[in-house]
């Protein structure tokens, strides 16, 4: 097969995780398949929209220029450029991963070759204009409020207030207000245009079905695969002191400054390391709040993917999702899980889809320091019983065993088949 991989970006440009899994189903499928990988770079030194064309590591690559268009969702120049490659390459099947920073117009121009389209859906952005249901709350008071639905006034007024003049407030909000519903109206278009959505999540699954109404027949449950040959269990250096362990972006979303605020002030001997790719002033800001705590807290830098079992697990007694907004699946989890770590995440979303409490991890309130606070001193308190946590791993296999990229894609190709056959039949 000739399989398009759409996704917003991908490593080493972009490292976190749709892009990560976007990486490992390529590199995975390109041993019994062509491969074009068609994705976003950002160069503010050329113009937007431009497309540049490269090979590497048996895959084709299709680059375009975003380094100005953050909240745009349909570009018309991308768009057409994009129909002239449809119609340079010969394509079996588009796998879509993400179209922000993209354009939504992809899809049309892949309906109009006749090109089936299963994608992945890796958060709510088709729901939730900002991807989250996490609101920006441009008033300097209630930070990051979570939304549990979309509502095109609450967008104006919270999430794209940053927009408005300041001016004349109602003028503008009403701009925004449409402005939103136009975009809404776009995306949830493309729920008739997409032939089958994935849900790495029942929690992403259910909402999509309930809250977007996108019909049952038309998506599919199937958990994450991963190049498990590289996450194996490593020897733990012995150390008296807990060692507690964050892997990810350094963004509010996150809830690293949760995280860091619970950490202070715990009982006995603990340690925090924070792994990740520094983000200038949030990484600086975030270094400013551990200034305060009585146990260490190191910031580690990036990592290599490849070498996360022995220069991340090893060096840790367990991991924290701390996050505040509802993750869908969180590859850090399931990563952990099979080096055999524990895993102290929320009792929200798809966290606690994988954790479960007291029996391969530990669940702290969503978005509750105190909560949290009390599951990281249980863990000093009782490093045994974390241990015996980390011992179960994955929850949904009677070994524990995280499910491997190679099962993954073989029913991915599946699906990929099924869509062929669709076509072939002019079902689709």
């Amino acid at each position: 097969m000739h399989i398009l991989k759409i996704i917003h970006g991908y490593p080493a440009n972009y490292n976190a995780g749709s892009e990560v899994y976007s990486q490992s189903i390529v590199d995975q499928l390109k041993k019994t398949n062509k491969i074009t990988v068609f994705t976003r770079e950002e160069n503010e030194y050329i113009a937007d929209f431009n497309f540049r064309y490269e090979t590497k590591d048996g895959v084709d690559f299709v680059y375009v220029n975003m380094a100005r268009g953050k909240d745009g969702y349909n570009h018309k120049k991308i768009n057409d450029k994009f129909s002239e490659l449809l119609q340079t390459i010969k394509l079996d099947i588009a796998h879509i991963g993400h179209l922000n920073h993209l354009s939504t117009g992809i899809i049309d121009e892949l309906k109009n070759q006749n090109i089936p389209i299963l994608f992945t859906l890796h958060d709510f952005w088709l729901m939730c204009p900002r991807g989250q249901f996490l609101q920006r709350n441009f008033d300097g008071e209630s930070l990051y409020k979570l939304c549990h639905k979309q509502e095109d006034e609450v967008c104006a007024e919270s999430c794209y207030k940053m927009y408005q003049s300041g001016i004349n407030s109602e003028r503008d909000k009403n701009q925004w207000k449409e402005w939103i519903n136009q975009r809404m109206s776009v995306t949830k278009k493309i729920i008739n245009k997409v032939d089958l959505f994935h849900a790495p999540s029942q929690y992403l699954m259910n909402r999509f079905i309930k809250d977007f109404s996108v019909p049952i027949e038309k998506i599919f449950y199937l958990d994450y695969g991963f190049p498990t040959h590289y996450l194996k269990p490593e020897r733990h250096l012995k150390s008296e002191t807990f060692t507690f362990g964050y892997i990810g972006t350094h963004i509010a979303a996150k809830g690293i400054n949760l995280l860091i605020e619970a950490f202070k002030g715990l009982e006995g001997k603990a340690k925090l390391k924070i792994f990740g790719r520094e983000i200038g002033q949030s990484t600086k800001a975030l270094k400013e709040l551990v200034k305060e705590s009585s146990n260490p807290v190191e910031f580690c830098g990036e990592y290599i993917n490849h070498n996360l079992a022995k220069d991340v697990f090893s060096k840790v007694h367990a991991i924290v999702v701390p996050s505040i907004w509802g993750e869908n699946s969180p590859l850090v989890i399931h990563e952990a899980q099979s080096c055999h770590i524990p895993v102290i995440t929320a009792d929200f979303g798809g966290m606690k889809e994988y954790v479960q409490d007291n029996v391969n991890g530990l669940l702290f309130e969503h978005r509750d320091i105190d909560s949290l606070r009390e599951k990281l001193q249980y863990a000093v308190n009782h490093p045994e019983k974390l241990k015996s946590l980390g011992r179960k791993g994955y929850l949904y296999n009677e070994n524990g065993e995280i499910p491997n990229i190679i099962e993954h894609c073989q029913e991915l190709h599946r699906k990929y088949n099924y869509l062929a056959e669709l076509k072939n039949a002019k079902v689709i």
